[in-house]
């Protein structure tokens, strides 16, 4: 039997509302329900802290819905116990039903050689002890333990005491778990039982099932996908992954598609739909799903997207922190954006286009987005700089609107 042909356009649509951008965004005041719903839909919410703008995990609910309370988003995901933080693309916010899946990460997890924990001496004397202080004294962060002198560091090593190293090998194995996160974004921590309900402690899956399970919501999350696409959402390999996806097929719960332009064959997850448009104007994080896979956003999207803020001034081409703007079911243009909220103005430092863009759509669309994200941002206004051969038309945009 022949397989599906898909078009691009119809997996760009498909990809999308998977995606939660098949509808405009609510009217409504957004509450803790509305951003359960996408945190749940996409599975999982990659934590950058990165403040040039606005860390970047909020963003992606913004991206969807709109403005919103950080106050609800932090209510809901560390004063309840619907989700918690793991390794899970990088560091994540998942859905805490997510724990017994995550296990064999856990029990594989190892800081990376040159780490100071694993150079320090007398190393696991010292994390018994951290762990002990967890025990009696949690919840805690780094600077609730005693400071502690390790290896002298080198050039280019992260710049983390030896408590903070030790917390993060506690939560990398799961001893410990975070239980909140202070205004300057550290961590919390308390013991797993103290903050995961009992039936996600007490569950256990084998390592296959626990991959086919992670490729099942990364299927539901894409749409359509390739099978590295799959892998990489829950950073498996695609060898690991090949099984388990063939199994989801056998299952009935994949169907093996052509897309088109695709050079490989691609998988659609049972229920998914196809709507007839997307209606959306969102500026999306770099760590945002729709484009963090750099070979999927190239091949869906005609898109290619780096995040330039480890690239030297000099050698960037785009800017530091660019923000790729959707409009419908394309993205048709990237900015580079900064709050400066010393003057409370959003700053656009540079500005692209996408080719053959309608040029008046997209920077009307663009200039109410960034008046938007502003408010959101309590900053009163945008300012657009002259570079990117796009700045001066949506400078124009931005100018009428704030009249």
């Amino acid at each position: 039997m022949a397989r599906r042909r898909i078009s691009l356009p119809e997996a760009r649509r498909i990809s999308l509302a998977a995606q939660g951008f098949g509808r405009k965004r609510p009217k409504t005041t957004i509450n803790a329900g509305h951003i359960r719903r996408v945190i749940d839909r996409l599975g999982l919410l990659q934590l950058d802290y990165v403040n040039v703008l606005i860390p970047a995990h909020y963003l992606v609910i913004f991206s969807r819905l709109g403005a919103y309370e950080l106050s609800s988003f932090h209510q809901l995901v560390y004063h309840g116990r619907g989700f918690t933080e793991q390794w899970a693309h990088e560091a994540s916010i998942v859905p805490a039903a997510l724990w017994p899946v995550l296990e064999h990460r856990r029990n594989d997890y190892r800081p990376y050689p040159n780490s100071p924990i694993m150079k320090l001496k007398g190393k696991s004397r010292y994390l018994s002890e951290v762990f002990e202080m967890i025990q009696h004294s949690s919840p805690l962060s780094s600077q609730d333990l005693p400071s502690f002198e390790g290896p002298k560091r080198r050039p280019g090593d992260w710049h983390r005491s030896v408590p903070r190293w030790a917390l993060e090998y506690h939560f990398g194995k799961g001893n410990i778990a975070v239980a909140d996160r202070l205004p300057n974004f550290q961590r919390v921590y308390d013991l797993p039982g103290r903050l995961i309900d009992r039936e996600h402690l007490m569950r256990t899956m084998s390592r296959e099932q626990s991959q086919s399970e992670l490729l099942r919501r990364a299927s539901r999350a894409f749409g359509v996908a390739t099978l590295k696409d799959l892998a990489d959402y829950y950073r498996m390999s695609a060898k690991e992954a090949a099984p388990r996806v063939q199994e989801l097929v056998e299952e009935g719960f994949l169907h093996a598609v052509d897309v088109e332009g695709w050079a490989t064959p691609a998988y659609l997850a049972k229920g998914v739909k196809l709507p007839r448009t997307i209606t959306c104007a969102s500026l999306l994080s770099p760590f945002d799903p729709v484009v963090w896979y750099r070979p999927r956003a190239e091949r869906l999207f005609g898109f290619h997207y780096r995040i330039e803020i480890y690239v030297p001034a000099s050698k960037r081409k785009w800017g530091y922190y660019v923000l790729p703007f959707l409009l419908g079911d394309r993205i048709v243009a990237r900015v580079d954006l900064k709050a400066d909220r010393k003057n409370r103005t959003l700053l656009v430092l540079a500005s692209h286009a996408e080719d053959a863009i309608d040029e008046a759509r997209v920077v009307n669309a663009l200039a109410r987005e960034l008046g938007q994200l502003a408010a959101w941002l309590r900053l009163e206004r945008v300012k657009v700089s002259q570079r990117g051969l796009f700045a001066r038309a949506l400078d124009a945009a931005v100018r009428n609107a704030q009249r």
